[in-house]
């Protein structure tokens, strides 16, 4: 993905952006920090990303359940887009092109020819304005904004998007992310690329946790995971998670483990619930809901060797990603749920985690 590799174009394409839009600086990069009860939530605003989440277990002692770095540097340097928001289209685009109106656009592409979360240097790697910072009273919030230029990575138009984080009594974090197309129609699908681990970031595998998907049908996909276009039960394979399953219990039935759009139950465009994971060792417990079609279950396969948080090393299967999004490859299917958005209107893309306590 090369992602290091193409750090330094980043910073220019930002400066250049900057002087264009009449900023007389670059933004800085920070870390916030947003609490609640006995919710902490750390975020910086390069790549509007979530950089940890302290909750106490059933013993009541603390815990950061999300994997991520010591540094801003680390970040910069990041290949697994640990705790980011990914766009302008989140996951797999075949063959880095798509026809829109008819024009046909060639994207820049980043894994194989193929495009992956937005190109080499999407959403994740670029520096977020923060717009607004709440850290007290009923509901904590930030908004983190970034207004995208026509022709970014090869998309059309210009976009501006805007993520919000909340707080809120309950344990519940809310991710609302927002985007306008300003001039053209232009594809959009972003997505909270947050690697969970409810035992503690550095506890090792999620195999013993339990998952369950509120999903009956998911959209299989061709050996370099571009969907084929069709819609395949869960019934009687290792993706059905209708009950709750441990991920351990039938990963050794794919190659490389979970990496698969599951398309929810009964969305509507209202908030419903995606999945439920629950650790039983600590107790923990995370439950998912949206408004997006579909979510990736993600268990971390190509980790390997990432140095983390307090010099623990991540490997595959530490942790596992819940990324509620819009169906991957939307642009080249049209039996899929489209993700045009068109000047004058809005995309809208909600996610709430509530976290508890079980016995």
């Amino acid at each position: 993905m090369a992602k290091v590799s193409l750090l330094l174009f980043s910073l220019f394409i930002i400066v250049a952006s900057a002087i264009i839009n009449g900023s007389e600086a670059v933004e800085k990069v920070g870390i916030y920090e947003l609490k609640k009860g006995d919710l902490s939530v750390k975020f910086t605003n390069w790549g509007a990303t979530i950089v940890s989440v302290f909750l106490p277990d059933k013993y009541g002692k603390m815990g950061d359940i999300v994997l991520g770095y010591d540094s801003i540097n680390d970040y910069k340097n990041d290949t697994s887009y640990i705790g980011s928001v990914v766009g302008r289209v989140a996951n797999r685009i075949g063959g880095a092109q798509f026809t829109l109106n008819g024009v046909h656009y060639k994207l820049i592409p980043n894994e194989g020819k193929n495009m992956l979360h937005g190109g080499p240097v999407g959403f994740s790697d670029v520096v977020w304005k923060v717009n607004k910072y709440k850290k007290d009273g009923y509901a904590p919030s930030i908004v983190f904004a970034y207004d995208s230029y026509d022709g970014e990575e090869g998309f059309p138009g210009a976009l501006r998007v805007t993520v919000t984080y909340t707080l809120y009594p309950g344990n519940r974090l809310t991710v609302r992310m927002k985007a306008k197309a300003l001039n053209k129609a232009t594809p959009v699908n972003l997505a909270q690329h947050t690697y969970w681990n409810l035992g503690n970031h550095n506890s090792g595998d999620i195999l013993s946790e339990q998952v369950q998907i509120f999903a009956s049908h998911y959209t299989p996909v061709d050996s370099q995971l571009i969907p084929t276009g069709k819609f395949a039960t869960v019934k009687g394979t290792p993706y059905d998670f209708l009950k709750p399953h441990t991920v351990g219990s039938r990963i050794n039935k794919l190659e490389n483990g979970y990496d698969i759009n599951y398309v929810i139950d009964g969305v509507d465009g209202k908030l419903k619930k995606a999945a439920v994971v629950k650790d039983k060792k600590s107790g923990r417990v995370m439950e998912l809901f949206t408004n997006q079609a579909g979510v990736q279950f993600y268990t971390a396969n190509f980790l390997k060797d990432v140095r983390g948080k307090g010099g623990y090393v991540y490997e595959s299967h530490g942790a596992l990603c819940l990324e509620t999004q819009a169906f991957p490859d939307s642009v080249n299917h049209p039996n899929f749920p489209s993700v045009i958005v068109y000047p004058g209107k809005e995309y809208k893309h909600v996610m709430v985690f509530k976290f508890s306590i079980s016995s």
